[in-house]
């Protein structure tokens, strides 16, 4: 693809805006640790959100988005949108009790809820093991997506191409370095706006090129493939089995841990619940973020894989074919800005890994363990290094990495079976160190081992549906066991953090113990809350969706049902108020 001097133009200017950015943020952001990660904990609702829906929809996201519906057609989605259910789970039981908890970071949560070595054990292992190998897989298939892109636009090499995304991802490091939590939200917030207009762009090309979307669902009907416009999947189907499926909806989202879906919250998804203003800006921004993540951005993506499919019907990597439209069909004149969408794409989720990343590095590994009582000062150079060090290790991963969707699967094998335990610690006052311990230990061996010595594969969906109810079942029946077994927390520490987060039920044996908190009640409202949602963001989803492929009717009702499920939040929040303290 040409880029003209116009195009390189307004990929500089793009930089720039960035750069003025980082610079304006960065006396704040040095100021202290609070500062520097979580913005002083003085963030509104809809900065927070469209943060975390800018770090979700990475450079990587529409080539994934397009490989699995060139596998498994538009159905293929529900790989990632079964998590909307847990997502809000989190905007409805957690988002309050973790601004109320006052952590820096969702691993310092530890130490609030549990004593002792074994919490302390635990706070330094997942401190090091998420911000290192997990975050750096994170950042290493972010990486990934950029250099197909940039090997593809610019028709390089794939080491030119790393070698570019390396500069890249220097810039992004000394933003993020400089500026802190301020420059990474105020940019996610521009990039967003930015990547999102260019894919809307691009979709309106890709569908052209291919005939309109009648034109479409013409040639899918003629090569034998209509079965790919269905929001469901065919169940006779290898690609997603009834067993695939049921996995998918059942127990897939509360029971595996993975980057931004946290059963419960946390990682980066807990640290814009933390530095909101309130309670009341941390829920609206978890609200927003789910109804953006999964109403507003998806169908761009869908529609330019439809075409894809059409345009080009026998590539060998699908995930490619995002690229390959954008090369051949996209006027000239929005080139540089569709480069510089991808750009802003890969930035965004980029400098939110890397400051996280840094805060567990720094808060939960450095300043508890290796260096006490340093001035704020300290911690903010070394927060400065740790994120040049883990730029430096997703580099290197880049180079063994294939395809981003496998990668997506990889982390969910990893983290199955652990969510039970994230969502019954804020709920069941029983719940200790030891039972994260096991539950974290029992879903590696088992996942581990079943994908070793039993030869179970994440690439086929059977294998995959029973990886994750095998699992699932050892982790979740070993972790109770042991919470049963082995003595509750201290009565001084659980009472404290029953005071700091009044949490509504499963707290009885210690709320005697503390008869002058306040709780709120609401549980039946926040569970209807919570279905509401469902319907709500699915029916605005799927109406959109109908809408586009031309099913009028079907899609009006849809997103009528989705109005009357908002509605129904709207008063369930209004009834319920919110909590004085911040």
């Amino acid at each position: 693809m040409v880029l003209t001097p116009i195009d390189w133009a307004v990929i500089a200017l793009y930089f720039l805006i960035n750069i003025g950015v980082g610079l304006y943020c960065r006396s704040r952001a040095g100021s202290s640790l609070s500062e520097f990660f979580l913005s002083g904990r003085d963030v509104p609702w809809w900065l927070a959100g469209t943060s975390m829906v800018a770090t979700t929809f990475a450079a990587d996201t529409p080539l994934a988005v397009t490989g699995l519906v060139v596998r498994g057609g538009i159905a293929g989605n529900w790989l990632w949108w079964n998590f909307l259910a847990g997502g809000l789970l989190t905007v409805f039981f957690y988002a309050r009790l973790w601004r109320r908890s006052g952590v820096m970071t969702d691993i310092e949560f530890t130490e609030i809820r549990y004593s002792g070595r074994p919490a302390a054990f635990l706070r330094g292992f997942r401190a090091l093991y998420l911000s290192i190998p997990i975050g750096c897989i994170v950042l290493g298939w972010v990486n990934l997506a950029m250099v197909k892109i940039l090997g593809m636009v610019l028709g390089v090499d794939k080491g030119t191409a790393l070698a570019l995304v390396m500069g890249l991802i220097a810039l992004t490091a000394l933003i993020s370095a400089i500026s802190g939590l301020w420059g990474v939200l105020v940019t996610d917030a521009i990039q967003f706006v930015i990547k999102q207009a260019m894919v809307i762009a691009l979709a309106f090309a890709a569908v052209g090129a291919a005939g309109g979307i009648s034109g479409i669902q013409a040639k899918l009907a003629a090569a034998g493939k209509s079965g790919a416009l269905s929001f469901t999947p065919d169940l006779n189907s290898p690609l997603t089995p009834v067993l695939t499926f049921l996995v998918y909806i059942s127990v897939l989202w509360w029971s595996t841990w993975y980057p931004g879906a946290e059963p419960g919250g946390g990682g980066f998804v807990a640290q814009r619940m933390l530095c909101a203003r309130d309670e009341k800006h941390s829920v609206l921004a978890t609200l927003w973020f789910n109804l953006a993540h999964f109403a507003v951005r998806p169908w761009p993506w869908i529609l330019t894989a439809l075409a894809v499919m059409v345009l080009y019907p026998d590539l060998p990597d699908p995930e490619s074919g995002y690229v390959r439209v954008m090369i051949d069909h996209l006027p000239p004149s929005l080139r540089g800005l569709m480069l510089a969408g991808f750009i802003a794409a890969f930035m965004s989720t980029n400098s939110t890994q890397l400051n996280w990343g840094a805060a567990y590095l720094v808060n939960d590994f450095y300043k508890r363990f290796l260096r006490r009582g340093a001035s704020e000062r300290h911690y903010v150079g070394v927060s400065q290094v740790a994120t040049l060090l883990l730029t430096l290790v997703s580099a290197v991963i880049t180079f063994y990495m294939d395809s981003v969707a496998g990668a997506w699967k990889l982390l969910m094998a990893t983290g199955a079976g652990t969510g039970g335990v994230l969502l019954g610690r804020w709920y069941w006052w029983r719940v200790n160190a030891w039972s994260e311990v096991t539950a974290m230990t029992v879903a590696a061996v088992v996942s581990i081992g079943l994908q070793t010595a039993a030869g179970l594969d994440t690439d086929k969906p059977d294998d995959f549906a029973w990886l994750m109810i095998i699992t699932t079942v050892a982790a979740t029946a070993a972790w109770v066991v042991v919470t049963l077994v082995t003595k509750p927390e201290p009565d001084a520490l659980l009472v404290e953090f029953y005071r700091r987060t009044r949490s509504a039920f499963g707290w009885g044996p210690v709320a005697r113990l503390a008869p002058e908190v306040r709780v709120e009640g609401g549980v039946g409202a926040s569970l209807l809350s919570w279905a509401s949602g469902c319907i709500g963001i699915y029916g605005a989803l799927f109406g959109v969706g109908k809408l586009l492929l031309g099913e009028t009717g079907v899609g009006l009702m849809m997103l009528g049902a989705g109005g009357v499920a908002g509605l129904v939040i709207y008063r369930n929040l209004s009834k319920r108020g919110w909590s004085v303290v911040s």
